[in-house]
């Protein structure tokens, strides 16, 4: 049985819908990625005590799997029935009305006048929110004109491809410094936000003080999905089984048959070969001189390309799918979904998706079909801490009292799973815009489609639940590969500090310069006495440049 989906997202599309119910994940009143546990890279002591105090949010809900402060979500097989308040009182009475700017990935919604969530939300909030909501790829443009013109609203998403040339210039200049009222203990007025892992706050702090809320995200995006029932077959019934990447070489070999169209990868494998020889993502950095090395650099990275070397040679990878990217995603992983493949790369969100995720898809194309999320092996593994945060929020420059105001709104967006408010920004208003199915979990009107639309969720979000309708099963798999793979998660340096020239080139043409490179190595176009031709290249259109720059803010000890 052939299956192919109505429409594609990129990666980065993938991860940003995380934010909400739409690929099965729900903001959660636990942390990701590092908790209280302090596994992120620290600037300085100064800018340590910069970042709120993180606890573990507790509205009274009892979850199926527990969460834990180091950052493993926890997950929930059915909705509440009974949602509970996550806010106080109005936070808004009194207030002006609230201007209130970001991006969207969804259809325009209707207004406050024809949109039931919208104006049951406004009567929690007690006040009025004007959201302007911008298509994703209109959006730098949009703020473009909203800086030049000195039209600012309120609060705003800051574009995640980089808005200003210089940020810390412009933060400081524009926009409420929220170190008096967030830093430390003091977060706790905003037990919502309180949520929010320090890795994602370290992403706020520029110049030395602290800007902006994070829209923070699992901590790590995984390390792809593979067939458990194809893996059982030859002898692996859990990934953590496999020793060493020699294993999983062989592994590979026996998963390969080629007679019956089915190969062990799909389109690369670039990702979790890296983090099981233990290479980091981007650059590492040494603790006591700052020094900051690229992953080009490392014996691990060149000992991952040369496993891939070996298992493109040994005829693993689907025929033609290593070049696949972008936008032809949706053809591999259709590929995959339909059985030609043991084990593909996507991020963790893709992985509860009503309907299109590989749970549910998958078992549409065959019931014997079992996709379950992948985690690095080996001794020596790690996993990369790639998906901290959407991207921050910021609030214009106002009085002490309108910036309380305005956090009150932002820990109202942020509030968890099972809320009162989770549920108006998620599902709307039950009986207009959903519904509940035999289990009690919502199911969308239309007009709930519509209504939910707003994106409420990008002016806060603390750290996502694990939450199906469909699978507990998948809920389960989700919530034990978050139980290993949070725990192995390693810092990211670039969290620490900044550099224009990476923020510019490090995800633009530095990263196709790298992908190309790379490619042509796994596929034997280039010879292993290429790579380190590679890597001279890379330094030189701009690695080198950004490695100085994160130096030097190191050096400072503040982040730019």
């Amino acid at each position: 049985m052939s299956r192919s989906r109505s429409s594609s997202l990129s990666r980065r599309a993938l991860l940003r819908s995380a934010v909400g119910v739409g690929l099965g994940l729900a903001a959660s009143p636990v942390l990701s990625a590092c908790g209280d546990g302090g596994s992120t890279a620290k600037a300085s002591a100064k800018a340590a005590d910069l970042l709120p105090a993180t606890t573990v949010r507790d509205i009274g809900l009892k979850p199926d799997l527990p969460g834990t402060a180091a950052g493993v979500p926890q997950g929930f097989y059915r909705y509440p029935a009974t949602p509970l308040r996550a806010t106080r009182g109005t936070p808004l009475a009194g207030a002006d009305t609230v201007r209130a700017t970001t991006e969207t990935f969804m259809p325009p919604p209707p207004g406050r006048g024809k949109n039931a969530a919208w104006q049951a939300i406004e009567k929690l909030l007690g006040g009025q929110v004007d959201v302007t909501a911008v298509p994703t790829d209109d959006y730098p443009t949009k703020f473009s004109t909203m800086v030049a013109g000195g039209s600012l609203p309120d609060i705003f998403e800051y574009p995640e491809t980089g808005g200003v040339d210089d940020k810390a210039a412009f933060l400081a200049a524009t926009c409420a410094d929220l170190t008096p009222f967030l830093a430390g203990g003091k977060v706790s007025a905003y037990p919502n936000l309180a949520a929010i892992p320090k890795a994602a706050w370290q992403g706020a702090i520029f110049g030395g003080r602290l800007y902006g809320v994070p829209i923070s995200r699992m901590g790590t995006g995984g390390a792809g999905f593979y067939r458990h029932d194809l893996f059982a077959q030859v002898g692996v019934t859990d990934p953590r089984q496999i020793a060493d990447t020699d294993a999983f070489v062989k592994l590979c070999k026996e998963l390969t048959r080629p007679s019956k169209d089915q190969y062990a990868i799909m389109a690369g494998a670039s990702n979790l070969v890296a983090m099981s020889t233990g290479a980091p993502k981007d650059w590492r950095m040494d603790a006591k001189t700052g020094a900051f090395t690229h992953q080009l650099e490392t014996d691990e990275f060149r000992t991952a390309i040369e496993v891939q070397r070996t298992l493109y040679k040994a005829g693993c990878y689907y025929p033609g799918s290593i070049g696949m990217s972008g936008s032809q995603k949706a053809k591999y992983t259709d590929m995959f979904m339909n059985g030609k493949a043991a084990y593909v790369y996507d991020g963790m969100p893709a992985y509860l998706t009503p309907s299109t995720g590989y749970i549910d898809a998958m078992q549409a194309v065959d019931k014997s079909f079992d996709p379950r999320p992948m985690v690095p092996f080996g001794s020596t593994a790690v996993s990369w801490m790639d998906n901290v945060a959407l991207q921050n929020v910021h609030l214009k420059k106002a009085s002490a009292e309108r910036v309380r105001q305005l956090l009150a709104f932002a820990d109202f967006a942020a509030s968890p799973f099972g809320s009162v408010e989770y549920t108006l920004i998620n599902y709307g208003v039950e009986g207009t815009d959903f519904t509940r199915d035999a289990h009690g979990n919502p199911v969308l009107t239309t007009k709930g489609t519509s209504d939910v639309a707003v994106p409420w969720k990008f002016f806060g979000s603390a750290v996502p639940a694990v939450f199906s309708a469909t699978s507990t099963q998948g809920v389960r798999y989700s919530h034990d590969a978050y139980a290993t793979l949070i725990p192995m998660m390693v810092p990211d340096p670039t969290l620490g500090y900044s550099s224009p020239t990476w923020d510019s080139k490090g995800y633009g043409s530095l990263s196709t310069l790298l992908g190309d490179g790379v490619k042509d190595l796994i596929t034997g176009r280039k010879p292993m006495s290429w790579y380190g031709e590679l890597t001279k290249n890379y330094l030189a259109a701009g690695g080198e440049k950004a490695r100085t720059e994160f130096q030097e803010a190191a050096q400072k000890g503040t982040k730019k």
